[in-house]
């Protein structure tokens, strides 16, 4: 029976990809809203560009520039071999990893090599575990944990919040329940780091507060703007269901646009930590249609420790294009540190940026 589970799982693993590879399944009502931010230019930098340090440290271990790739994939045939490029390029540039839902890998051990060759191919970078808050909410075992930690010698472990996209998958689990009081089990057991990650609709400050509390060190805000996952199985559920109409017309396409801009959730989330000096140790990913290393030097202005992406970075690995991408964003964000006088990812946390009129 877990054997069968774990096949239709990988069969959805490899269906999402080539969904986000070749289909429409951006948000289109709204954008990152990173676009509406300007950098106060420094027409006396007083620094010397080609000084500028782009390393910093996320989670207690030191990164080579602020970006991260984001959880993809893992769990079918073809995965392997995505996950082990994504592994080399993570290692050569010295940045987090994160892998995709580990779901599979409990349900059966037909493509565990899929995950755990991350960790042969980047032996120092850091790598992220994953798993669904819905696995969560139903519990999850100590033996269970350790497979999801153990099997990547994971740094740290994602927890993947999906409602809209387990509301429109058709096979989708929408149980969330008693999801807050399983979390903070595993953030005081499992001995690293816990972040919680959205996939597409964004986290609010009273979610990141909740968050937080159930001992959460990092958020991954993945706002609106990027790939809307509700999209991604609207496709799969009309390809199953053709006939069937599940929403009325008049509102599936806010439902397929459902969520907070990226931008938003990034102020939102500072806001937060600064009037609550508890919450100021709190990590912040800015996640969500990033497409640039200038919406990197942004997120990072607007309250971010790091960015991540996926969909462009898998873009870019179909393309054979994977280190130019990584390479070109780096030149981005150096430049954006060199016009607003930065010399170093903490003082660009610091450099002015207004939002346009």
């Amino acid at each position: 029976m877990q054997e069968a589970s774990a096949a239709i799982t990988a069969e959805r693993k490899h269906s999402h990809v080539d969904i986000c590879l070749n289909r429409e399944v951006c948000f289109d009502l709204q954008n990152t809203g990173l676009g509406a931010w300007r950098f106060q230019h420094n027409a006396i930098p007083e620094i010397d560009a080609s000084a500028i340090n782009l390393s910093t440290e996320f989670l207690g271990k030191k990164i080579g520039l602020p970006l991260m790739i984001s959880s993809m994939t893992g769990g079918y045939g073809d995965a392997l071999a995505l996950n082990r490029t994504l592994a080399e390029a993570a290692e050569r540039f010295g940045i987090p990893l994160g892998v995709g839902s580990m779901r599979q890998a409990l349900e059966g051990s037909s493509h565990r090599e899929s995950f755990s060759v991350v960790r042969k191919s980047a032996p120092t970078a850091p790598i992220y575990a994953n798993i669904g808050a819905p696995e969560v909410a139903a519990g999850l075992s100590r033996d269970q944990l350790s497979t999801l930690i153990d099997l990547i010698e994971a740094d740290a472990l994602i927890v993947h919040l999906n409602p809209a996209q387990e509301l429109f998958q058709p096979e989708g689990d929408t149980n969330f329940s008693g999801f807050l009081d399983k979390l903070s089990d595993i953030t005081a057991t499992i001995g690293v780091p816990v972040i919680a990650k959205e996939v597409g609709c964004g986290i609010s400050p009273s979610a990141a507060r909740k968050l937080a509390d159930a001992g959460v060190r990092a958020i991954d805000v993945a706002g609106a703007g990027g790939i809307s996952w509700q999209k991604v199985e609207e496709h799969r559920y009309i390809e199953r269901f053709s006939n069937e109409e599940r929403f009325s017309p008049s509102a599936l396409d806010e439902l397929l646009n459902w969520g907070i801009p990226t931008s938003e959730c990034l102020t939102g989330i500072a806001a937060l930590k600064q009037q609550n000096p508890e919450y100021g140790a709190l990590s912040v990913i800015s996640s969500g249609g990033i497409g640039n290393g200038l919406d990197v030097a942004k997120s990072i202005a607007l309250g971010a420790n790091i960015a991540a992406s996926a969909r462009r970075m898998l873009i870019a690995l179909h393309a054979g294009t994977l280190d130019e991408t990584i390479r070109a964003w780096a030149n981005d964000l150096k430049a954006a540190m060199f016009l607003t006088g930065s010399a170093s990812i903490e003082e660009l946390k610091q450099a002015p940026i207004n939002h346009k009129p």
